[in-house]
């Protein structure tokens, strides 16, 4: 299978950190890929911890940045935040939601628990009778900017790992315990079908 028929989707909540950096990193090194997140809005640190800056999916990376720069360029620059979306639009346009999407994926990695269970749950709500397996997978990534990073790299070792596999849907049950011998991190995997 070429990398351009192996479809990756990456997904964390928002679509902003742990995915953007993950899709950034895979496409470098051309793979097929698209990030998305799952949750109602996409939320990123406020000023204060219940006060965060909430925006629709599909409100563009440049608005986003705009809109913190009239509100505080200083204060959003050394918390990380307009580094990250400088990084983001210059990737793609703007956030998705994984929900509303159509296209079908060879693998799906997930970035937290909640997340994965976002995931599973659309599939259950998604009326399918075909027999196109996807793989999901969970990795843990913690959501700030040194954790996005390492788990990019690992994400892109893992899914390297996978394309690579002759016969992934018989292997992929050996691959996973391998993987996660090798990076000493626990992922929690299913298989569903389009």
């Amino acid at each position: 299978m070429s990398k351009s028929d192996f479809k990756v989707a990456v997904i964390c909540s928002s679509n902003m950190n742990r995915s953007m950096e993950a899709h950034g990193v895979l496409r470098k090194n051309g793979f097929n890929v698209k990030s998305f997140g799952t949750g109602e809005k996409v939320r990123l640190p406020g000023k204060a911890p219940n006060k965060p800056n909430v925006y629709d999916f599909g409100c563009s990376y440049e608005d986003i940045y705009k809109d913190l720069c009239k509100k505080d360029k200083a204060f959003y620059t050394r918390n990380g935040l307009l580094n990250m979306l400088d990084r983001n639009r210059r990737i793609k346009k703007h956030p998705e939601k994984f929900q509303l999407s159509n296209e079908r994926f060879t693998v799906i990695i997930t970035c937290e628990d909640r997340v994965y269970d976002q995931v599973l749950e659309h599939f259950t709500t998604v009326l399918s009778f075909g027999n196109e397996p996807v793989h999901i997978i969970n990795i843990d990534i913690k959501d700030n900017s040194e954790e996005a990073t390492i788990g990019a790299f690992v994400i892109h070792d893992l899914v390297t790992w996978l394309y690579r596999s002759e016969d992934l849907d018989h292997e992929i049950d050996r691959l996973i315990v391998q993987y996660e011998r090798k990076c000493k991190r626990q992922l929690i995997y299913s298989i569903l079908f389009y």
